[in-house]
């Protein structure tokens, strides 16, 4: 008996190395070099492969678009500041638009604008991570701003590129790859131009401008005009509340002309005068307007009476539970100090950084109209996330804020057969944008994502101009955002300097103020879970601003279990992605066997 068993070792010993002596190829269908693909849709275009125009301002709040509507503090319940009572005792407020941005209108009125968009992270690292691969931060540990898409990590640019795109990146913006991974993903990268004055602060040539000042620069110099404008910041009195509010005001014309957005702008303007001629192409802009410093030349500086500004929501008028990091960065940072006039300052700033990139995106849709290139390229229009601007009394974001003025995505596409002046009303994600690129470019998807691609449902816009259409499926109920960390994870959060320093501070001593969490908004409601925190519950009808967080009143129990329950299985089948493709169970290992060392020690002695 025991032979024989021993007899069925060795033959099962033989048979293992029989199979795993077989070629991978001959065994597995999918492999890392042939994943399997889901078949391209079409795209319901009259061209089959569209060029494709990313315009991606950076920290741009939904309300403060005008075709999006007026400032998110004139609506809803209030509690002070001019408005009227309705006979159910709400005091109820006229919307008017404020902040004017006529090009990014127009373009509205000429494609889809998306009302129930949101970012799926209010950081720019962890939001582009995410839109640009369809998976959500959770996923593949995208949590922080310094873990990047690494080389291995498939993503839309990378599959456009392979499917025989060329991608231009004309901007050497971060927060999106890893070292190494530049070079896979896209097929040219940084400035078109690059002129005397930006070569003389390039990588490894820089001074800073104190050094500079030591020069003695002539009055004729670009860089002396700079010299006068330098120290926005009150460099010698760090916690001025200006500082503290992330504001420099006005600028001159030098920084103006040297600044990033503008060198951009230039040599997207150019570019698009000679693109590739041989293949379909996207042109990726990413701004960094109206990220703070909030600070803006004229005429736009001035174009905003800071009297008619409207006030951000305060921290008075909130009730029930709110988070703590609200009232940690207040202390911390001395918020406390800004009065009605600061905020009205920073607002009308922002505001005119807003209508200044408006006046850039403007410039991009012309030349594409002027060039012929408007009928055969869809331009898309969305920012990573957006700005508090005072509501709360907070500036800036943070990473576990989840509020509706960091998530909400002034989302616009149109261009190349694009239904015009239509409205999605749909909850939407910017994950989405993934399955919908492909679709446009009728590229297999060779990678699992969460998103659902807009193209079908531009489409039945176009058809019926209601996108609850009964044609027309569409299946996502919530849009999901997420942020924060795990305390254990304290040691891997960024370090950052003035004027980030007192943020990072906070996030490095208190951990558990920037605590894992996760929001949820269909169009009645938002829930948000906080792993270290109480629950929120908002009503994102009667209360868009969410300022009444609702979790613990007994008329609202049902609700939240429900969203509750829906968020832990959006979770659960969220949690994690099978690859596309399979590995030999026993592959070959390229190592000297056992003997083979055994033998060596020995010293070659048997």
């Amino acid at each position: 008996m025991a032979a024989r068993l021993s007899l069925q070792w060795v033959l099962l010993a033989c048979l293992g190395r029989i199979v795993s002596s077989q070629p991978a190829s001959v065994d597995l269908p999918y492999t890392l070099e042939h994943p399997y693909e889901q078949p391209a849709k079409g795209n319901g275009l009259a061209i089959e492969k569209p060029n494709m125009i990313i315009f991606m301002p950076d920290q741009l709040r939904y309300d403060s678009v005008g075709i999006f509507g007026s400032d998110v503090s004139l609506l809803g319940f209030k509690s002070t500041r001019a408005g009227f009572r309705s006979a159910s005792g709400l005091l109820m407020y006229k919307e008017r638009k404020i902040v004017q941005t006529p090009n990014i209108d127009a373009f509205a009125r000429e494609g889809v604008r998306f009302t129930n968009a949101f970012a799926q992270a209010s950081v720019c690292s962890q939001s582009r991570c995410s839109m640009f691969t369809g998976q959500y931060p959770h996923v593949s540990g995208h949590r922080t701003l310094n873990n990047l898409l690494k080389p291995h990590e498939q993503n839309v640019f990378r599959s456009l590129k392979d499917g025989g795109y060329h991608v231009a990146y004309l901007a050497p913006r971060g927060d999106l790859f890893a070292e190494n991974a530049t070079e896979l993903s896209v097929s040219e990268y940084g400035y078109l131009e690059v002129d005397d004055l930006q070569s003389r602060f390039a990588p490894g040539t820089a001074r800073s401008l104190d050094e500079i000042a030591d020069d003695n620069l002539d009055v004729s110099d670009p860089l002396f005009h700079l010299l006068n404008k330098r120290g926005s910041y009150n460099t010698t009195d760090l916690n001025n509340i200006w500082n503290r509010v992330y504001y420099q005001g006005l600028r001159n014309e030098t920084e103006t002309y040297n600044s990033y957005d503008a060198s951009l702008l230039r040599g997207a303007l150019k570019w698009l005068e000679n693109p590739p001629a041989d293949q379909p192409w996207v042109l990726f802009l990413p701004l960094l307007f109206p990220h703070c410093p909030f600070t803006v030349e004229e005429p736009y500086f001035s174009m905003y009476n800071r009297s008619e500004m409207p006030l951000p929501i305060s921290r008075g008028e909130l009730t029930g539970y709110m988070p703590r990091y609200m009232d940690s960065i207040i202390e911390a940072a001395g918020l406390d100090r800004a009065t009605d006039d600061t905020w009205r300052e920073v607002k009308a700033t922002y505001y005119g950084m807003i209508t200044k990139l408006d006046n850039q995106f403007g410039q991009v849709v012309n030349k594409t109209k002027e060039l012929g290139l408007w009928d055969e390229t869809v331009t898309f229009f969305f920012t990573d996330h957006g700005e508090w601007l005072g509501d709360y009394g907070l500036i800036e974001k943070w990473p576990s804020g989840l509020s509706n003025s960091l998530t909400h995505d002034p989302l616009i596409v149109g261009g190349a057969g694009i239904p015009k002046n239509k409205v999605f009303d749909g909850m939407a994600e910017m994950v989405d944008l993934v399955p919908t690129m492909l679709q446009l470019a009728t590229i297999n998807e060779t990678y699992m994502h969460f998103g659902q691609s807009w193209v079908d449902g531009i489409h039945e816009l176009g058809r019926s101009g209601n996108s609850n259409s009964s044609s027309f499926t569409w299946n996502r109920t919530y849009s999901f955002t997420e942020g924060g960390f795990l305390t254990s994870e304290e040691p891997l959060l960024e370090q950052a300097a003035f004027p980030y320093d007192i943020k990072a501070g906070l996030q490095h001593n208190e951990t558990t103020l920037v605590g894992m969490a996760t929001s949820m908004r269909s169009k009645e409601w938002t829930y948000i879970y906080r792993i270290y925190e109480a629950d929120e519950l908002y009503s994102r009808c009667d209360d868009p601003g969410e300022r009444h967080n609702l979790a613990d009143e007994p008329e609202y129990q049902d609700i939240k279990a429900q969203l509750k329950g829906d968020l832990l299985k959006w979770i659960l089948s969220t949690s994690d992605v099978i690859p596309w493709y399979m590995d030999d169970r026993s592959p070959p290992v390229n190592l000297p066997s056992p003997a083979e060392q055994y033998q060596a020690r020995l010293g070659g002695k048997s």
